[in-house]
């Protein structure tokens, strides 16, 4: 009884690592299908786009979870299904919970940067989305300008000519939420609220009072691959725009909005790249993203001539000297 109760607090606990670093959406199951499919039929294989994804979720689950691959293959069938049901319960929970408390965040931020009136519940998203004027600002498709009247009352009255789905960006991920519509790809994804969120959700609640500046020294490119994840980026996203939405429960579909849809969009914006200049773009953004969350450091900077000028080798040769001049006066 105390190794299934163990087992189970593991795989529910490793679970909650599927949402964040690996889909927010495909089931597991999916992910090792498809991975299946591709073993079977080896180069041979023909893919769809979902299908590429499906792979790429594989692999990243077993670079995440690296134990599972592993363990589909050596465990009975009923056994891998119960594993699979724990990790099931702890991804779920892990996706809740970060939903729950971005729910509250996201309130706090808007009512601290916009002072919109009346304020928005930290509780209660009811008076979110398109029926306050703030965070219909946020979620509004770049492409239009929400301060024009006829755009605000046609999303709202939701007409034909203006349609909110997953095929537009949102003004939220844009640096200061300003649009060049000559280059869609200034400032995007360079949001304050995302990097508040991100921070909120990864490193830690505390660490996401402040968006403006560089992190706090650790730098990922070399010492927290971790947060190089675009999963991770992605997921943010999504949660943001859930955040500032009026729904009240987690779905897949708002409205003419397919929240699972414009995941993948996300999601193939850093990965299905057309060519090398668009590759240096997002790694560029990438490179981003680390200074913003984690800083930078020096390390590299510190030269034997550097360090020893520091006080820990000047006291170490100090304590030398004066051992040297005791045994040269004896």
């Amino acid at each position: 009884m105390f190794f299934f109760q163990r087992k189970t607090i593991f795989y529910v606990a490793q679970g909650r690592a599927i949402r964040r670093l690996v889909v927010l959406y495909h089931s597991l199951e999916d992910l090792i299908a498809e991975n299946d499919r591709r073993y079977e039929f080896r180069s041979s294989v023909d893919s769809t786009a979902e299908q590429d994804r499906l792979q790429r979720g594989y692999v990243e689950c077993s670079r995440v979870l690296p134990w599972i691959h592993g363990n589909l293959g050596d465990i009975e069938h009923d056994d891998s299904e119960d594993m699979l049901k724990k990790l099931k319960k702890g991804a779920d929970a892990a996706r809740g919970d970060d939903t729950s408390s971005l729910k509250e965040l996201v309130a706090a931020w808007v009512n601290q940067d916009f002072r919109p009136s009346p304020l928005i519940k930290p509780n209660d998203k009811l008076l979110r989305g398109f029926s306050s004027d703030t965070c219909g600002k946020l979620l509004c498709p770049a492409e239009w300008d929400w301060s024009n009247d006829s755009v605000k009352s046609g999303i709202r009255n939701r007409t034909s000519e203006y349609i909110v789905s997953e095929n537009s960006w949102p003004l939220f991920v844009y640096e200061n939420y300003q649009v060049n519509g000559n280059n869609l790809e200034e400032g995007f994804l360079k949001s304050k609220l995302l990097i508040l969120a991100f921070k909120a959700v990864f490193t830690s609640p505390s660490s996401a009072r402040e968006a403006e500046g560089d992190g706090d020294g650790a730098d990922i490119l070399e010492n927290n691959r971790r947060a190089r994840r675009k999963s991770e980026q992605t997921k943010v996203k999504t949660c943001v725009r859930f955040a500032l939405s009026s729904v009240s429960s987690w779905r897949a579909v708002d409205g003419d909005f397919d929240y699972e849809a414009f995941w993948n969009n996300i999601v193939d914006y850093f990965e299905d790249v057309p060519g090398p200049v668009t590759r240096r773009k997002v790694e560029t953004l990438l490179e981003w993203w680390t200074r913003k969350i984690f800083g930078t450091n020096h390390r590299d900077d510190l030269t034997p001539e550097v360090v020893s000028r520091m006080s820990v080798n000047a006291l170490a040769e100090q304590r030398k000297k004066l051992e040297d001049a005791a045994f040269d006066s004896e």
